[in-house]
């Protein structure tokens, strides 16, 4: 596997806040990076999902009450340029470059997943379907409530309804926001600052960690496998 993480050089840090909510970036990516990832373009196909740690109060706390140590994951698309980027809920739902995008997680790690059977689901008019799919969310806020309307989107909302549409696949379970572990202080005080006394606990949503499980994808990339 190619491990991606050897080719990003980060020249100034990046300041990130809540579960992936970008607050300041200012971070440069080595210009050799650009040849590196033009290499591994046969590896990393469109349509793939890709899964990082964020590095903020709302991350740790997504990760407390998932039990997954993953909190932000987004869907890899080639743009106009040829260049690979990440549709991604962030604030707002954009694009990022592939290389920046990895080089903003915790440690640079990431792990790409793709569906077990992508060969003959994700064709070339499937991706346009996604691809078209996603443009009614490019540019909204990003969803600290973590609601289920299209009003506002987080991470792994934005994924599971883009391959809902396109492809008819639920990537993932959704869940009651009573089914996830809320008991320690920094999920407690979290919810606190977004709800206030008025959580909703029946409330659906699909976490990050109940996509990177599902039985329909496989791992194809893993930059911590030597």
């Amino acid at each position: 596997m190619l491990l991606l993480k050897k080719i990003i050089l980060v020249v100034l840090p990046v300041a990130i806040v809540a579960g992936g909510v970008l607050a300041k970036d200012k971070l440069f990516v080595g210009k050799s990076i650009v040849k590196q990832l033009s290499a591994a373009k046969a590896d990393i196909h469109e349509g793939d999902i890709i899964f990082q740690i964020s590095e903020s109060e709302l991350s740790t706390a997504i990760q407390l009450a998932t039990h997954s140590k993953y909190s932000h994951c987004g869907i890899i698309f080639k743009e106009k340029d040829d260049q690979l980027y990440v549709y991604e809920a962030l604030q707002p739902v954009r694009f990022t470059p592939l290389a920046t995008w990895i080089a903003r997680g915790k440690d640079k790690h990431f792990v790409i997943k793709r569906l077990k059977n992508a060969g003959t689901v994700i064709t070339p008019s499937v991706i346009d379907k996604m691809k078209e799919a996603g443009k009614r969310f490019d540019g909204k806020d990003y969803d600290f409530y973590f609601g289920w309307s299209d009003e506002r989107m987080y991470c792994s909302e934005l994924v599971w309804k883009i391959y809902k549409e396109a492809t008819g696949l639920e990537v993932g379970v959704l869940q009651p926001l009573k089914d996830f572990d809320l008991s320690s202080a920094p999920v407690k005080k979290k919810m606190k600052e977004i709800y206030g006394d008025h959580i909703p606990a029946t409330e659906k949503i699909i976490s990050p960690v109940s996509m990177f499980n599902s039985p329909l994808l496989v791992t194809v990339m893993d930059d911590s496998t030597k």
